[in-house]
């Protein structure tokens, strides 16, 4: 059991996530995944957790797990062509965790998810939380558009919204 960990997640408000991620930085966000789905046919959403509650976190739930959880709990294997990626913030830890579904995971691979994570980690660790998010979208938005491109209006499947779990 890490005492630090559980006492920022213990610290970790939701008005701390609130002032992390005010009204204009989840509308900037909410833009950002529109104009990336404008080219393409995969589907992202963006989830930011302040921190885990206490049975999490008492058995030492890891962001990584955390993250496939919200991600089925968001429904996102449920696209017609198994391209939503999940875009997952746990803030009390600073961790941030791709979870593609089985379609984009197999052409993309582990080792560009986790480009993408370490320049989005490298972004909040310096507080630049918004550019840190959106600067993983468009880097998601660039395998996205190799993968699948746009061919219909159909494909928007999911919310566009950021969710604050």
């Amino acid at each position: 059991m890490d005492i630090g960990r559980i006492v920022r997640h213990l610290a970790m408000t939701p008005w701390k996530v609130r002032r992390t991620f005010p009204s204009a930085t989840l509308e900037l966000i909410t833009h950002a995944i529109q104009v990336s789905e404008s080219a393409h046919a995969g589907q992202i959403r963006f989830a930011v957790e302040g921190a885990l509650h206490g049975a999490a976190l008492y058995h030492g739930q890891s962001p990584r797990e955390r993250a496939i959880d919200v991600f089925s709990q968001l429904r996102m294997w449920d696209t017609d062509y198994r391209n939503g990626v999940l875009i997952y913030l746990l803030l009390a830890d600073c961790a941030v965790e791709i979870v593609a579904d089985r379609g984009v995971d197999a052409k993309v691979g582990s080792n560009e998810w986790q480009s993408i994570v370490d320049q989005m980690q490298q972004a909040f660790k310096a507080k630049h939380f918004e550019q840190g998010v959106v600067t993983g979208i468009q880097a998601v938005t660039q395998h996205l558009t190799e993968h699948y491109p746009v061919h219909d209006d159909e494909h928007r499947q999911l919310p566009d919204a950021p969710v604050l779990l």
